[in-house]
C-alpha cells in the first residue's frame, strides 16, 4: 500500500471513523466536544514559527513534560504547540502547561486536514513522541521544509512486522523524518531496516529516566497519610489498570485483607470512563471504597481508594508503599514503570510488558521488578514485602539505581532538537 492507496482508504473509511467517534462519545461525552479540530476547522488562533510537539495521549504527555518543560525555558521567544488525540490528554496538558503552551487536537491524517494545520501552526520543528506515525503529516511536513522528529521512539518486533507488511507506504514516510531519535539500539536497527535513513536514526535513550521528582508532592503525600491517621497501615496501589484486570486486583486484595485487616488499596482505572463502573464493582465485592475525586475521608474503615482523578498518578503512587503496574496482566503490553521506581516504590506487573521490554529487563535484572500472573501470586508478593522491610528496601534501591545509571537522554535529545532549530 502506498500513500495514495491508505488516503483514499482513509476517506472512504471517514463513516467508520464517525461511528467510533459517537461510541466513544457515549462511553465519554469529552469525545463530543471539539470534534471540528479533528478535521481542521475552528482551530484556535496559534501563533506561528514554533515548536510542534504531538502526544497522542495521557502517557505520551507526562513522558513529553520534562522536553517541553526543556524547551520552554531554553526558547522563550518561540510559541510552542501541543497537539494529541484523546480528552484525557487534552486535560493533562492543560494541567501541565496552562497558557504557556498552544494546544488542540491534531486533526485526522488526511492531507487538506494536515495542511489547513500545518497553515495555520506553521512550525519550524515538529516533534513527535515515540511511535505515533502518520503519514500524510509527515509528508506535508516534508512538502513544506519542516524538520520532523521522532522522539523517544520505540518500536517492538511485533509493531515492526506490522509496519513491513505496508513496506510502500513505511518505507517513504520513515525516510522523510529529519531524525529518529530512538530508545535502544535494537529499535534503531528495525527503523532502519524498515527504510529509515541511517544518518537519521540514533540512540538517545529514554527520556523516562529523566523523570524528577517534586519534593512537595512526597510533603503532600505525607501530609495526606497523617490525615488518614496511616503512617503505620499497610497501603498498595494498582495504577492504570485495565478491563480484566481489576477483578485479579480485589481477589488480591481480599487475600491480603484476610492477613492485614487494615490494608487499605488505591485502585486507578487507565481510563475515566471506567472510574464509576470500578468504584461499583468494589462496593458489589463488598469492600468498603470510596471515591478520590468525591473528597470522603478515607478512614480506618476504608478498604478501596478509587483513584478518580486526573494528573494525580505520582501523587497516588507516593501515598503507597508497594506499587503494581497495570496493562499487564492482560495483553496490552503494559505502562510506565518508571513512575514507581523513582518514587523509591518495588514495583510488580504482569507477565505482558512488551511495551516496556527494555526498560523491564533492566529493572526485573537488578532486582527491582517482580512478576505476576494472577490474584495468588500478586497478594503473595505484596504479602511479603509488608512482612519482609529489607527485601522491600532492597528492591527500592535497585530501583532508584536503574533510573540514576540510565539519566541523560533527556539532554541528548534537547541537544538533536537545537541543531535541527539552528
Amino acid at each position: 500500500m502506498n500513500r495514495t492507496l491508505y488516503t483514499l482508504l482513509f476517506h472512504l473509511g471517514l463513516p467508520l471513523v464517525a461511528l467510533r467517534l459517537a461510541w466513544r462519545a457515549w462511553r465519554a461525552p469529552a469525545y463530543a466536544r471539539r470534534i471540528g479540530e479533528r478535521f481542521a476547522f475552528g482551530l484556535p488562533t496559534l501563533a506561528p514559527g514554533g515548536i510542534w510537539v504531538h502526544a497522542v495521549s495521557v502517557g505520551e504527555s507526562i513522558a513529553a513534560a520534562p522536553m517541553i518543560r526543556a524547551l520552554l525555558e531554553r526558547h522563550p521567544d518561540l510559541p510552542i504547540t501541543i497537539t494529541c488525540m484523546t480528552p484525557t490528554g487534552s486535560e493533562r496538558i492543560r494541567a501541565l502547561f496552562g497558557d504557556r503552551v498552544q494546544h488542540c487536537y491534531l486533526p485526522y491524517d488526511l492531507p487538506w486536514a494536515a495542511a489547513r494545520f500545518l497553515a495555520r501552526a506553521r512550525p519550524r520543528l515538529a516533534v513527535i513522541m515515540e511511535t505515533e506515525l502518520w503519514p500524510n503529516h509527515i509528508h506535508q511536513c516534508a512538502v513544506r521544509g519542516i524538520p520532523v522528529v521522532l522522539a523517544n521512539a520505540r518500536l517492538s518486533e511485533r509493531s515492526a512486522r506490522g509496519y513491513a507488511r505496508f513496506h510502500k507506504l513505511t518505507a517513504p514516510m520513515l525516510a522523510e523524518l529529519s531524525w529518529i531519535a530512538v530508545q535502544t539500539e535494537a529499535e534503531a536497527q528495525r527503523f532502519r531496516a524498515l527504510g529509515a535513513r541511517p544518518e537519521c536514526v540514533g540512540v538517545t535513550g529514554s527520556i523516562k529516566f529523566d523523570l524528577r521528582i517534586d519534593p512537595a508532592l512526597l510533603d503532600r503525600a505525607a501530609a495526606l497519610h497523617r490525615q488518614w491517621n496511616a503512617e503505620d497501615r499497610p497501603v498498595w496501589i494498582a495504577a492504570s489498570t485495565h478491563a480484566g484486570e481489576d477483578e485479579i486486583i480485589l481477589a488480591a486484595h481480599k487475600t491480603l485483607l484476610a492477613q492485614r485487616p487494615d490494608a487499605l488499596l488505591i485502585l486507578v482505572p487507565r481510563h475515566p470512563e471506567r472510574f464509576g463502573s470500578m468504584f461499583e464493582l468494589c462496593r458489589r465485592e463488598g469492600l468498603a471504597t470510596v471515591r478520590r475525586s468525591t473528597g470522603e475521608a478515607v478512614t480506618a474503615d476504608t478498604q478501596v481508594l478509587v483513584g478518580d482523578t486526573m494528573g494525580e498518578l505520582l501523587f497516588l503512587y507516593a501515598l503507597a508503599d508497594i506499587a503494581f503496574v497495570g496493562g499487564s496482566l492482560v495483553p496490552n503490553g503494559g505502562h510506565n514503570l518508571l513512575e514507581p521506581a523513582a518514587l523509591g516504590k518495588p514495583v510488580l506487573a504482569g507477565p505482558h510488558l512488551f511495551n516496556f521490554l527494555e526498560i523491564a529487563a533492566q529493572l526485573r535484572e537488578a532486582g527491582a521488578l517482580a512478576e505476576v500472573s494472577d490474584a495468588g501470586q500478586l497478594a503473595a508478593q505484596v504479602g511479603g514485602l509488608w512482612a519482609d522491610p529489607v527485601r522491600a528496601a532492597t528492591m527500592r534501591e535497585a530501583g532508584l539505581g536503574v533510573l540514576k545509571a540510565n539519566q541523560g537522554a533527556l539532554e541528548r535529545l534537547l541537544a538533536g532538537l537545537s541543531r535541527l532549530l539552528s
